[in-house]
């Protein structure tokens, strides 16, 4: 199949973490601190196992823990709980090294489904939610409602069919010879076993389901459901995926509402088929529908009450949250923006009773891993959002920064300067302009790539050496909203020497030296 050099085993070793799981036969901790003298053991395991097309035995048993979701729960109920499967640490790292190969491979080809974003480099969430919204900001633009649906699958990792995921693999993505019987042999014959405490359940086989906490899992599940966004375009239905999230939507302009929503709807029942063929659940009864409209007035005209979704009418909802973030109907982010600021809260008021146990530096680590992060999530949804709620955000911004320094500079302003934090607004913009610099030099997805355009002058102009972004038209504020607007809006704001920065690094360093300035 292919040969392993010792390079690129060390370069998996020094990255992975010092987790440890009971099936170790190795402390991780020590491989990791040993990298070139296991490199060359592992390796040799590695390149046997590749070039006979078979996966260790011994390496195929999993230990599930369960863990409550939160606390409240119904102790006595399975459903409370959520099972975390931990593998051998070898077994790991031999999928990296496979995963190196395969993944270059599964998602270059044409039948992979480019609107995937998960466990692919330069896609997020976030991505895949402005791909989302720039259709929706733009159809408001153009005063057409927009219809989405968020699609809930039951187990969805759990009930892939090996047998059609092996012929998938074969026919769609020309996977064969050794590099076929290796992935059969990775997901047969595997077992687990149910740990509580110091006791062990009976183990029991594993039939059906991509290996839970495995690293090559989640793109063999990606692979599995690739025709869906095959069979979604069929319909001409707009779609965004994110593992087993997907999100259908489609406008609806007035004088075609009726078929527009007919179509939306024979969509669901394909799809909802090739899910039953294809031996996995869609659940209705979790699945949500929003309507999104700019004005109240085209709600009243048109007024919307369900969805049918495999014959049961979902109804349409006025917040719906997807990816972690909530949208609601006419999205102004309020229900999104309360959300932040009831978690961000709850952390601050935790930070301040052990302050003064922390050091400068260990408040700061604190205060950014847990509340900034959360301020931060997908803000470049927040383009142009009102300004009371960027207030909002700002006030859990000055409190972070008060406590962090506590409280011994004059003002807000001060502390945040003293961090070295960007204030909301230029948060907002800083994330906008770095997703545009990955998407003009080939960083981000070609989703995104496909929205923006460079400006081109009628004639010969001085602005043609300016690495400009062309601007689309808009009528309405949410159509600035839209990643195509936002993105050259925010960009030819900059200074050109800060857009024509030679690296990602560097455009970062001299972008916040710039919002610092303005």
């Amino acid at each position: 199949m292919f040969l392993l050099a010792l390079g690129e085993v060390y370069h998996i070793l020094t990255k992975i973490t010092c987790k440890s799981s009971p099936l170790d036969y190795i402390p991780t901790s020590l491989i990791k601190s040993c990298p070139i003298i296991f490199s060359e053991l592992i390796a040799h395991l590695a390149n046997m196992s590749f070039a006979e097309g078979c996966f260790p035995t011994a390496l195929k048993h999993a230990i599930v823990t369960p863990l409550l979701k939160k606390p409240g729960l119904d102790l006595n109920s399975p459903a409370s709980y959520r099972p975390i499967s931990n593998l051998n640490n070898i077994s790991k790292i031999l999928e990296r090294l496979f995963l190196s190969r395969f993944q270059p491979h599964i998602t270059s080809s044409s039948n992979f489904n480019p609107l995937q974003s998960a466990y692919r480099k330069s896609h997020s969430t976030e991505t895949a939610l402005l791909h989302t919204l720039d259709h929706i900001f733009t159809s408001a633009d153009h005063s057409q409602p927009t219809v989405l649906v968020s699609l809930d699958l039951s187990a969805a990792f759990d009930t892939i069919d090996h047998h059609t995921l092996l012929s998938r693999l074969q026919s769609s993505f020309g996977i064969t010879g050794t590099a076929h019987r290796w992935i059969q042999s990775y997901l047969q014959g595997r077992t687990q076993c149910v740990a509580l405490g110091p006791h062990q359940s009976p183990s029991i086989p594993i039939t059906t389901g991509v290996p839970q906490g495995s690293v090559l899992g989640p793109l063999l599940f990606t692979t599995y459901i690739s025709p869906v966004g095959q069979l979604v375009n069929s319909f001409k239905v707009s779609h965004q995926q994110y593992a087993d999230d997907t999100q259908l939507y489609i406008s609806l302009p007035p004088t075609i509402m009726d078929s527009a929503l007919s179509q939306l709807e024979q969509c669901l029942h394909s799809l909802h088929n090739w899910f039953c063929i294809n031996g996995m659940a869609l659940n209705p009864d979790k699945s949500d529908a929003v309507w999104f409209s700019s004005t109240q007035r085209a709600r009243t005209l048109h007024p919307l009450a369900s969805v049918n979704i495999a014959g049961t009418q979902v109804s349409i909802s006025d917040t719906i949250t997807t990816l972690g973030v909530k949208l609601d109907s006419q999205l102004t982010f309020n229900s999104h923006i309360s959300s932040v600021s009831k978690s961000c809260y709850y952390h601050i008021r935790s930070l301040h009773h052990i302050r003064k146990s922390l050091t400068d530096d260990m408040a700061k680590s604190i205060a950014v891993s847990l509340i900034s992060s959360r301020l931060d999530y997908a803000n470049s949804l927040l383009y142009r959002i009102s300004q009371t709620n960027i207030s909002k955000l700002q006030r859990i911004q000055n409190s972070i920064a008060r406590l962090v320094t506590q409280y011994s500079y004059p003002s807000s302003s001060d502390a945040l300067h003293n961090l070295h934090w960007l204030p909301i607004t230029r948060r907002i913009e800083f994330k906008i302009a770095t997703l545009t610099y990955k998407t003009i030099n080939s960083g981000s997805p070609s989703y995104l790539a496909s929205l923006i355009q460079p400006y081109q002058p009628p004639r010969s102009l001085r602005s043609s050496d300016l690495h400009l972004l062309a601007t689309p038209r808009t009528r309405t504020v949410l159509g600035s909203r839209a990643f195509r607007v936002a993105a050259p809006t925010v960009w030819n704001s900059i200074p050109v020497h800060v857009r024509q920065a030679p690296s990602l690094d560097c455009f970062k360093r001299q972008l916040k030296t710039h919002l610092f300035t303005v």
